[in-house]
């Protein structure tokens, strides 16, 4: 972007005040236009040859299907002490204890908590930290199980805060994995899981791809249900 154009700016859609955030891509080859679900804001992505008027005249001519993207996304849920946050969809009770020292302790009993020190300023970020150390651990048992059963190897396996995807897999084995599925089902997570795994095997979506997902989880009508219905607020925890 052009250092006297900022990339974020308000507009207003409908009558009503929107972030919008412009990305250039030297890859793409037409102007597009989305709405995060993570935070709300537009995205307009620009090809290297394509200019802010074409950005704005696309906005403008899908209004009103802004709008309603942005009037169905769920609320915000914020976290705080006292609040709760769902581990495998279990409520967690959220506990800031300034005198805590070390990891975040996650325990089912008395009641399922989740206790973190340090600065009450600093609650998001260590809760945050808290739940992607507790996938990563948590994900990568289930994916390496997962591959032992068609002897494939996973080549590693990384945590992302992704929009579009719940996993995916790459052409050398390394998988990738949301974060936020820790907070879903055990079933949920067990279908993405396998799905991803399969692409160890069939880099596809071929009959063969299913056949061998359905070996590996059989969950997959529930868990894409659930994505479906409950995915979008997923993605507004701890906005």
């Amino acid at each position: 972007m052009s250092t006297n154009q900022p990339d974020h700016e308000q507009i207003l859609v409908a009558g009503r005040p929107a972030g919008l955030r412009w990305r250039r891509n030297v890859r793409a080859r037409r102007v597009a236009l989305r709405v995060s679900p993570l935070d709300g804001e537009i995205i307009i992505t620009l090809p290297p040859r394509a200019s802010r008027h074409a950005g704005l005249t696309l906005l403008r001519a899908h209004e009103n299907w802004v709008a309603d993207r942005l009037a169905a996304l769920p609320k915000p849920s914020h976290w705080r002490s006292g609040g709760t946050v769902p581990i495998n969809n279990i409520a967690h009770r959220i506990i800031h204890d300034p005198l805590w020292r070390g990891a975040a302790r996650i325990s089912l009993r008395p009641e399922p908590s989740i206790t973190l020190g340090g600065g009450a300023e600093f609650l998001t970020r260590r809760l945050r930290d808290a739940l992607i150390a507790r996938a990563r651990e948590q994900f990568t048992a289930k994916a390496t199980a997962k591959a032992i059963l068609i002897n494939r190897r996973i080549a590693g396996l990384r945590i992302k805060d992704t929009t579009s995807r719940w996993g995916s897999c790459a052409p050398d084995g390394t998988l990738m994995f949301s974060w936020r599925l820790i907070m879903a089902p055990d079933y949920v997570q067990d279908y993405v899981i396998g799905h991803e795994v399969a692409h160890l095997r069939e880099m596809n979506h071929s009959p063969a791809f299913w056949a061998l997902t359905e070996r590996l989880t059989p969950h997959r009508d529930a868990a894409t249900q659930w994505l479906a219905t409950h995915g979008p607020a997923l993605l507004r925890i701890g906005a």
